[in-house]
């Protein structure tokens, strides 16, 4: 029932069979009962039709990424974790398959995806209130639609949550790759802020440089380039960063401090290295670092923000200005196959 592209769970069609407009049609999910190896605690299950009541929407998915968290949730590292036993994914995309009587914004196949962060996306068919969709452009690619509620507005949601930034400012990454790496350079140049960008050391570093670039990064150092005592020479013209991302920790983390100018702050927004970020004293006493975190599920977003920002986002990738590449992605995945 699920097929895997570029780390989407996409699932295949089926023939359409008519049920009865109270009654959703039987679905097919991946289930975890407990937490561990994604491999061994995951099984598709087939789940029976629901009763729906006149407020409720009845969502046929047509995509849904396996980020990292999601994998993380199933191990259950994660420090937010649904009860158990659960339907894995967090974000996807649906069309509406048919409504209930009392609902008036939607209308069968309208483009959806979810105006709150519920879990359950890995499945064919997905019944909820009215009020926890979304509607959006049909003329949005699938793949974007599918992947634009989490990474992509962490982008834009750490850009403009924890630093006044103005045309002329400048930003330092670690994890530059990443889609949100990737959209933080794209809503970068968007807005006439600099970006100073970090990589991990690989064969084909500056093919990424060179992608990275085009995507309008200024600068692109490979980790080990930034083995060096001081790091302004490196800058030129570029004003020192007041804003600093993380998503690795350990030296990685340093190295984006090194980066950053007298008062400014660094947010972690991820762990990938899973070491612990060790900063030295000077930092804070001598330029007056500030660190802080990030986790967009308790960013509590207001709904029309929240709406706002994805309109906002979705126009972009639409216009061919915020693009971002699935193979950038150094993640895990899981294959499901039924």
């Amino acid at each position: 029932m699920f097929s895997r592209h570029s780390n989407l769970i996409v699932p295949k069609q089926t023939s359409v069979v008519n049920f009865p407009a109270t009654m959703s049609p039987p679905s097919t999910a991946v289930v975890y009962d407990q937490h561990g190896p994604p491999d061994t605690v995951t099984r598709v299950a087939k789940i029976p039709p629901v009763e729906m009541n006149e407020n409720e929407v009845c969502v046929k998915m047509l995509a849904a990424p396996i980020n990292p968290a999601d994998i993380n949730r199933i191990e259950g590292v994660y420090p937010v974790l649904p009860p158990t036993p659960a339907i894995g994914g967090w974000e996807g995309v649906g069309e509406i398959h048919f409504v209930g009587s009392a609902v008036m914004a939607f209308s069968p196949g309208d483009l959806v995806i979810h105006a709150a962060y519920l879990s359950g996306t890995w499945q064919t068919y997905v019944v909820e209130d009215q009020s926890l969709w979304h509607k959006i452009d049909k003329n949005t690619p699938i793949e974007y639609a599918a992947t634009i509620s989490v990474n992509p507005l962490s982008a834009l949601r750490m850009l403009e949550d924890f630093v006044a930034l103005k045309s002329g400012d400048t930003i330092v990454q670690n994890g530059a790759t990443s889609i949100v790496g990737q959209c933080v350079i794209q809503l970068a140049r968007i807005r006439g802020i600099h970006s100073i960008n970090i990589i991990r050391d690989k064969p084909e570093s500056d093919k990424i440089k060179e992608k990275l670039i085009k995507l309008g990064a200024n600068k692109v150092f490979t980790e080990s380039e930034l083995e060096v005592k001081g790091v302004k020479n490196l800058l030129g013209d570029i004003p020192k960063p007041s804003l600093g991302l993380n998503c690795i920790g350990g030296n990685a983390a340093n190295m984006v401090v090194k980066f950053l100018k007298q008062g400014g702050t660094m947010v972690t927004y991820g762990g990938m290295s899973k070491k612990p970020i060790t900063i030295s004293t000077p930092y804070f006493i001598f330029k007056d670092i500030s660190l802080k975190g990030f986790l967009l599920q308790e960013k509590n977003l207001d709904e029309a923000q929240y709406r706002c920002s994805i309109d906002h986002l979705l126009a972009l990738v639409r216009a061919g200005i915020l693009q971002y590449e699935y193979n950038f992605l150094l993640s895990r995945s899981i294959n499901f196959v039924v």
